[in-house]
C-alpha cells in the first residue's frame, strides 16, 4: 500500500484544476496514489484529470462535496490521506518528501502533519497567508479557536479519519479535523509552506451559516460555555 493518498474533489473543474495536476506530477517523492473523485462533470474536467498519469479517476454524480471527500476516503489504501481541491496546490516539488521525512523521524506515528498555507490568486501568485497561523504545537484544543491548521495542508492518518458528517453543508471539515485531533496521539509540524491555497471569494450567506454551522460544532466538541468565551475574546480583540 502507498504510504499517502492524496484526493481532489472536482465538478466542472476544467479552469482550475491543472495547475493542481502539475503540482502532483512534479513530486519527487514517489510512495503515493493520487485519486480524483469527480462529481459527473460536464466540462473538460474528466479529459484534464485522465490525462494526468499518476491519476485514478472516478465519476459518478454526488450529494455534495463532502460526499465526494467521503467516497475519496472509501477508495484511498494509502497509510496517510491529504486532500487537495481543484486550484489548490503543492507549493514544491519536494512537499511530499518534506511529510515522509517528518513521519520517518517522529518518535511515534503520528496521527497528524502539517504546516503553513499560501494564499494564492489564478496566476498563482501569493497573496497572503491565511488569518490562522499554523501552531508549531497543535493539540485537541487549539481548534476551540478556529480551523488553526488548513485543511488542505493536513496530512492525516486514514485509520483516524471518520467519515465527514453530511448533516453539515459548509464546515464539515473543521468538525472532522477536531474528531481526528481528539484521537490522535502525535501531531508534527513542518516549519514551511505545503499547501497553496486558491482564493476564489465566499459569498456572504454561505460565510454567515458556515460560521453559524461551526459554532454549531464548538460547541458540541468543547461546550457552549468555551464556545461563547472564545467568541467573546475574538469580539473584544484579546
Amino acid at each position: 500500500m502507498p504510504l499517502i493518498s492524496i484526493i481532489t474533489i472536482t465538478y466542472n473543474a476544467a479552469s482550475t484544476l491543472p495547475p493542481t495536476l502539475r503540482s502532483v506530477e512534479a513530486q519527487t517523492f514517489s510512495d503515493f496514489e493520487y485519486l480524483i473523485i469527480d462529481g459527473a462533470s460536464k466540462d473538460a474536467t474528466i479529459e484534464l484529470a485522465r490525462a494526468c498519469k499518476r491519476a485514478k479517476v472516478y465519476s459518478e454524480p454526488d450529494r455534495g462535496l463532502y460526499d465526494a471527500m467521503n467516497k475519496g476516503l472509501h477508495r484511498a489504501r494509502g497509510r496517510y490521506v491529504l486532500f487537495l481541491n481543484a486550484g489548490d496546490s503543492l507549493p514544491e516539488p519536494d512537499t511530499l518528501q518534506k511529510y515522509a521525512d517528518a513521519i520517518a523521524s517522529a518518535p511515534e506515528e503520528p496521527g497528524m502533519v502539517y504546516g503553513q498555507t499560501r494564499i494564492v490568486n489564478a496566476d498563482r501568485q501569493m497573496v497572503g497567508e491565511r488569518h490562522l497561523r499554523a501552531p508549531e504545537t497543535l493539540t485537541f484544543r487549539s481548534f476551540l479557536n478556529g480551523m488553526e491548521v488548513c485543511h488542505q495542508a493536513m496530512l492525516v492518518r486514514r485509520d483516524l479519519a471518520p467519515d465527514y458528517d453530511l448533516q453539515y453543508r459548509f464546515s464539515a471539515d473543521y468538525d472532522w479535523s477536531c474528531k481526528i485531533l481528539r484521537r490522535s496521539p502525535l501531531n508534527v509540524y513542518i516549519p514551511t509552506y505545503v499547501a497553496d491555497y486558491l482564493s476564489e471569494g465566499v459569498t456572504t450567506a454561505n460565510h454567515r451559516a458556515s460560521l453559524l454551522e461551526r459554532f454549531r460544532i464548538m460547541r458540541r466538541h468543547y461546550g457552549l460555555f468555551p464556545t461563547l468565551l472564545t467568541h467573546l475574546r475574538k469580539a473584544l480583540g484579546r
